[in-house]
This record gives structure tokens, C-alpha cells and sequence, in this order.
């Protein structure tokens, strides 16, 4: 099948151009300024719109378990909804049990994943026990295409491993090319921190968030640099939430260290108020780090045009209000830590973001597409509109006007953590790998045709 995307504005992290683009199967043949229509065998008129690489959403969690309860969208339903929103590529985790090797959690989420994704998908590995044959594993799992490996710094007794696991984790990495993805919080200080609370009988969901205090990530994250400087290697810091930890990766880049991080939308766009809904309602914004006061918004806008940020991604990890954040309605530790996110990130970007001057279209796409697709080893067949790339392709409408709502979203979850957002600018048609699987709202593709994406170790970020 030839696909003849003609009149569009393509956009790429660099330029943007007037041009037709021409799919062969699952890879882009041509881009020129015409192309013959008797060329393809579908025409698309793009009159208008833009096309975008396909997003890259490097921080997922389907399917997964945490807090007594698994996330309400497995690999179906969640990359489903990525599609509606533009989103043609995820990463997400499989976890490491203690005790076990890495391997068997690589075939767990391969089950999980393989007859389910709608669309293509890499995952990293969450490492909680190296143990002795720990290091080997690691290479291992490289060879299989798993190119990076997340470790915590916080969550003691269920997945922090200490400073000298991470600093071995760091060294193999330095030799076999991954990356070390790092969950930065004073995982120890903050365990204090909500013992105290809970004596003090401060269960509402508010004190999630005060317990975890940004100096608490700051620190972390510091460390964390640190470590890697240590060990030779690049340290990839996600989820980054607040003004303080954002220096201390602005002042490691500005030494010259391999230091990335990501934001999310959540810490763009909502601020710690919404933990204090009342009817318990602060609970569908509880997770982790937690929401932070309002001046450090626009701190992580200027970290994103400057470079100091590197990547959006969602974190998506939902959790039904009514039959699962209800489980912390006593105790806010048992709250499942998590939100919903993966359909609306190229929305919410492209309005608070481009619209509002905040970024450039080309910086959009750099950020949601390119530099994850470079980091994480999938350029350039994934990240770019160029021939021989992967025909992942948006189609957006840049006028076009919608009102975020549970009602109308695709995730499968009870709400939403942008309700009433009004965003301009969204998907028209989307292509993974040249099949046209969502268009004007429609969902065309299926269940297990993503395919596992073997990721290449050494991205080139950094190199």
C-alpha cells in the first residue's frame, strides 16, 4: 500500500517544509515538493495541516502492579488511547521482582504486551536486586533490545536499592552502552516524613505531597548526577517535578555532563491546590513526586526551551477513582500513585506550548518525538519524518478545537486529570508504520499489530 500525503507543512525538529510525503508499505519512500498522484494508491489532501513524526511517549506503565491494584489500562487499551492522541511509540517498564532475574520480568511484559499493543513498543527494565549474576543480566537484556534500566531512590522495602547498587548498575552501563533511568527522591528521609504524618493522625491526600518535599528530589537528583559522574556514564532523570532539581541538571549540562531528564504535563500545567479538592477528590492527583506550588511552572517551561529539560513524557500510569483510589480514603499511603495522561500529551504541549509562544513547533516535535527517539535508541527509524524512516505519521489539525473530558477520552479510567481543559490544535489521521489506524476520531487499527522495538544501546544523545 502507497500512501500520498500531498499540500501539508512537514515538521521535523530542525525545519519545516512545504511538501507531499510518500509512504511504501511501512517506510517513507519520498518527500518532495510534488509527487505524482498516480503514485500511490490513496491520496490524503492535507491541505492546512501539519504533519508531525509520530510521538514517542517514553514513560509508561501498563498493566501494572502497584499498591494492591494493577493500572486500568493494559497494553490494548492504553496504546489505543496513545493513538488517538498522536502517540505511534511507547517505552514502558517491566519490574524486576526481588530475587529473580531480569529476564523472566523481560518475558512477563512481552506476554503482557505481544497479542495487545495496538502500536509499537519498547520497554526498559526496573532493576530491584542485582544480586550476584545482576551485571551479566544487564547484558544480556541489552543484546534483547532493552537499551535502558530504571532504579529508584525512593519507595524503601518495595523498589529503593541503595547508592552502591546504583553506582554498580551505573558502571556496567558505562561498558555495555544502556542508560540508567533514575526515580530521584530521598526515598529514606521521606519514609520519615510520612511516619510522622500518619502519627499526627494527617491522612488527606494533601499529605502526600507534603511529605515529599522538592528538596527531597533536588537532593536526589544531585546525587544521582553525581553517581554517574562516578562511574563514567549518562543519567536519564525522569519525571523531573520541580525548580530546584531542574538547577541541579542545568548546572551538570552546563559542566559538560551526560545528564537528560524529562518533565510531564502534569507539572506544566497543575499545581499542588488540587491535592486539597474536598470529597476526597485531591486523590486523582496523587502520585509520584507530587504536584508542586505554581511558581515552578513556568521553571520547567524555560527548562524545556533552553534545553535543560530534554523530553515529555506522561508517566501514565492510571488508577480508577471509584474502585482504586478509594483504597487510600484513610491513609494516604495507600493511595495508588498515578495518573492518566498518554492521549492528551501532544494536545496539551501543542496549545500551552506552541500556541502560547511558550515553544516552537520544531521544538515541539523535538521534544515529543525526536530526542526520545534518540535517547532511547530508535532513531532514526523512529523521530523524524525522512525516506527510510517508519511511516509514523500525525496529521494535525493546528485549528482544531477540544474540550478534554472523561466523557470523550479513550483511557480506560473515570477521569481525567485535565477535565475541561479547551486545547486548539489535534489529531486528524494517524499512520504507524503506513496503516491508517485512527481518522476523524475512528480507530482503524487492532489489537497485537505494535511490534516490539529491539532498541539499539547508545542512543547517540550523547555521544
Amino acid at each position: 500500500m502507497k500512501t500520498l500525503i500531498s499540500n501539508a507543512t512537514i515538521v521535523n525538529s530542525d525545519k519545516s517544509t512545504r511538501a507531499d510525503l510518500l509512504t511504501d508499505g511501512e517506510k517513507i519512500r519520498e518527500i518532495a515538493r510534488t509527487i505524482p498522484h498516480e503514485a500511490a494508491d490513496r491520496v490524503i489532501d492535507a491541505s492546512g495541516m501539519l504533519l508531525f513524526p509520530g510521538g514517542i511517549d517514553a514513560h509508561t506503565h501498563l498493566d501494572m502492579p502497584f499498591g494492591g491494584t494493577t493500572s486500568s489500562d493494559d497494553f490494548e487499551t492504553g496504546t489505543r488511547a496513545a493513538a488517538f492522541g498522536g502517540t505511534t511509540t511507547i517505552v514502558d517498564f517491566a519490574i524486576q521482582a526481588r530475587g529473580t532475574k531480569m529476564r523472566d520480568a523481560l518475558d512477563i511484559w512481552w506476554k503482557k504486551a505481544e497479542s495487545r499493543a495496538c502500536i509499537d513498543y519498547g520497554l526498559h527494565m526496573i532493576v530491584t536486586d542485582l544480586g550476584e549474576a545482576g551485571l551479566e543480566d544487564m547484558n544480556d537484556l541489552v543484546s534483547e533490545g532493552v537499551a535502558s534500566f530504571k532504579l529508584f531512590m525512593a519507595y524503601p522495602g518495595v523498589l529503593m536499592v541503595d547508592d552502591a547498587t546504583i553506582f554498580k548498575a551505573m558502571s556496567q552501563t558505562a561498558k555495555n552502552g544502556a542508560l540508567i533511568c533514575m526515580h530521584a527522591e530521598n526515598g529514606g528521609v521521606i519514609d520519615v516524613l510520612v511516619k510522622r504524618a500518619l502519627a499526627e493522625g494527617k491522612t488527606a491526600p494533601i499529605y502526600h505531597a507534603l511529605t515529599r518535599p522538592e528538596t527531597a528530589e533536588a537532593e536526589a537528583v544531585h546525587r544521582a548526577i553525581a553517581l554517574a559522574e562516578m562511574a563514567g556514564a549518562p543519567v536519564y532523570i525522569v519525571h523531573l517535578s520541580s525548580e530546584h532539581a531542574l538547577n541541579q541538571v542545568r548546572e551538570a549540562r552546563d559542566r559538560g555532563l551526560p545528564a537528560f531528564a524529562e518533565t510531564c504535563p502534569q507539572y506544566l500545567l497543575l499545581s499542588v491546590e488540587e491535592l486539597e479538592r474536598p470529597n476526597f477528590e485531591g486523590a486523582k492527583y496523587v502520585f509520584t513526586p507530587p504536584l508542586r506550588p505554581k511558581h515552578h511552572l513556568p521553571k520547567l517551561w524555560d527548562g524545556l526551551k533552553h534545553d535543560h529539560l530534554q523530553v515529555v513524557s506522561t508517566d501514565h500510569c492510571p488508577f480508577c477513582f471509584e474502585d482504586q483510589k478509594v483504597l487510600g480514603i484513610d491513609d494516604f499511603t495507600k493511595i495508588p500513585n498515578g495518573g492518566p495522561g498518554v492521549e492528551n500529551r501532544l494536545q496539551l504541549i501543542y496549545h500551552h506550548g506552541v500556541n502560547s509562544g511558550r515553544l516552537s513547533v520544531n521544538r515541539f516535535v523535538e521534544i515529543t518525538s525526536t530526542t526520545p527517539a534518540r535517547i532511547f535508541g530508535m532513531y532514526p527509524k523512529k523521530g523524524v519524518l525522512a525516506p527510510g524512516s517508519d511511516a509514523d505519521i500525525v496529521i494535525w489539525d493546528p485549528e482544531a478545537l477540544h474540550t478534554i473530558s472523561a466523557s470523550t477520552h479513550h483511557m480506560r479510567v473515570d477521569y481525567s486529570m485535565f477535565e475541561g481543559f479547551q486545547v486548539k490544535g489535534n489529531v486528524r489521521t494517524v499512520l504507524s508504520r503506513g496503516e491508517v489506524i485512527v481518522e476523524n476520531n475512528q480507530f482503524h487499527g487492532k489489537a497485537g499489530r505494535g511490534s516490539y522495538l529491539r532498541r539499539a544501546a547508545r542512543g547517540g544523545a550523547w555521544q
